[in-house]
């Protein structure tokens, strides 16, 4: 088994997978974020290895764009004070899509 943990991204990738996510998320006026979101996490996955097994990424738009919703909700009710947790949902949503593939024997 191998121990040693890799990221093969190059920057040509990260630039055109950011600008294409970015162009998504102007062209539907900041709706297409979350599938904008899930491109660039599918990139990173695809590129990250971690003791030997490729990291995977399950998640998608329709789901992150749930989770949006409520979070922008809880932010209006909570007159913004919901925002502070913003990023921390976030980085706990994706994780919680992440994971180690089994490696192929």
């Amino acid at each position: 088994m191998e121990n040693t943990s890799k990221f093969n991204g190059g920057l040509l990738g990260l630039i055109g997978i950011s600008l294409l996510a970015g162009l998504l998320t102007s062209i539907t006026l900041g709706i297409g974020a979350p599938w904008a979101v899930c491109m660039v996490m599918n990139w990173y996955a695809k590129h990250i290895k971690i003791d030997g097994k490729q990291v995977t990424f399950d998640g998608n738009g329709g789901q992150l764009f749930g989770q949006y919703i409520k979070w922008l909700l809880l932010t209006i009710i909570t007159l913004g004070i919901y925002s502070f947790w913003l990023s921390i949902k976030m980085v706990g949503w994706v994780v919680s899509h992440t994971h180690l593939a089994e490696a192929a024997e």
